[in-house]
């Protein structure tokens, strides 16, 4: 079992990736050339080399064997799903070849996972076909498992059927608020709360390498109650490029465990899980995408009960190019227990 996201709002964290792990290439640039940046293109650069250089980046022990280390921890003090995923998916992807991509990958979280230690990735080549590829992933701590992950991997092929869903007629994101500005927006309010003011502070500190947009920002803070949907433009932060479909991949699955449990909470305003956990995860990729372009997030709770909720999100769409579904999401979280804020009692769900 995983912690979950960071909060019940929006707050994410630690997004990279590792360029040569799985295929990114930078030209060469001359000390001259470096120099001539204007600063806002050198910050540009230096953020990039962040997202791709850090935590999806691993250590290559033995063929098919491989090591991450952790950089960000949640505040359940355990390992953030989102990051042993996208590791084991760029584990996986090591061993298919260039002209192969993700398709789907299933993931069961068998036990928590240790953030004081690193987490060995042992690649299981489980079939090489002619059109998929099939890879299995066992994310290891102290000799045991703590997730099981397949992934599935197919050749890009013409299809004479096509169809979807139609997207969600949503404000184009130019039009909206990031989470940090809402958030400032409220600070600025001379009649907020102490209390309020600590928590949207505390939101603040969070590092928060992706860019979120909320459609309807009074459910997306859950405000009052309202149906368990949300929807919010994000991408990740700084530049990463064209030309790499895996590594794009391996960073929407890093982000792929962020901002599902507050969805399941919204017509629960008053309640906070004190402990979340996420049970398994599964993804669909439909079509190629860029993680740091917008791209349109629809987080629905279909069902929730005996201390369990179960999440689908879908990512439907990039703002450049409309109505077209690249991920299907869906997951099972373990919450336990629920306070009421008000007067600080806990009860189950």
């Amino acid at each position: 079992m995983a912690g979950g996201e960071v909060s019940d709002s929006c707050s994410t964290s630690g997004l990279t990736s590792n360029s040569g792990h799985v295929g990114l290439t930078d030209p060469q640039k001359s000390p001259e050339d470096e120099n001539l940046k204007s600063p806002a293109s050198q910050d540009t650069q230096d953020l990039k080399s962040v997202l791709v250089t850090s935590v999806l980046n691993l250590e290559k022990l033995d063929v098919d064997l491989y090591r991450g280390t952790h950089h960000w921890v949640p505040r359940t003090q355990r390992l953030f799903g989102g990051q042993i995923i996208g590791q084991a998916l760029v584990a996986a992807a090591k061993s298919v070849s260039d002209n192969f991509y993700v398709h789907s990958l299933h993931c069961y979280f068998v036990r928590a996972g240790d953030p004081k230690v690193p987490v060995l990735y042992q690649v299981d080549r489980t079939r090489d076909g002619r059109s998929f590829t099939v890879r299995s992933v066992k994310a290891i701590q102290h000799g045991q498992p703590i997730l099981i992950c397949q992934a599935s991997f197919q050749k890009l092929q013409s299809s004479p059927l096509e169809h979807q869903f139609t997207m969600p007629s949503v404000p184009p994101p130019e039009d909206l608020l990031t989470t940090e500005e809402l958030i400032h927006f409220h600070l600025s309010k001379p009649d907020l709360a102490e209390n309020a003011k600590k928590g949207l502070n505390k939101l603040l500190a969070n590092e928060v390498p992706i860019e979120i947009k909320p459609i309807n920002p009074a459910s997306f803070y859950r405000f009052a109650p309202s149906e368990p949907r949300r929807l919010f433009w994000g991408r990740a932060r700084g530049h990463i490029g064209e030309g790499n479909t895996k590594l794009h991949c391996c960073v929407a699955a890093y982000v792929s465990d962020f901002a599902l449990l507050g969805t399941a909470m919204l017509p629960y305003p008053k309640y906070r899980a004190e402990f979340s956990a996420s049970l398994d995860h599964a993804m669909w990729f439909h079509n190629t995408f860029r993680s740091d372009e917008w791209m349109l997030y629809e987080c629905e709770s279909s069902w929730a009960g005996q201390c369990v909720a179960h999440f689908s999100c879908a990512v439907l769409s990039s703002f450049t190019n409309l109505n077209q579904k690249y991920l299907l999401i869906p997951e099972e979280k373990w919450l336990l227990p629920f306070k009421i804020l008000e007067i600080e009692i806990v009860q189950n769900i």
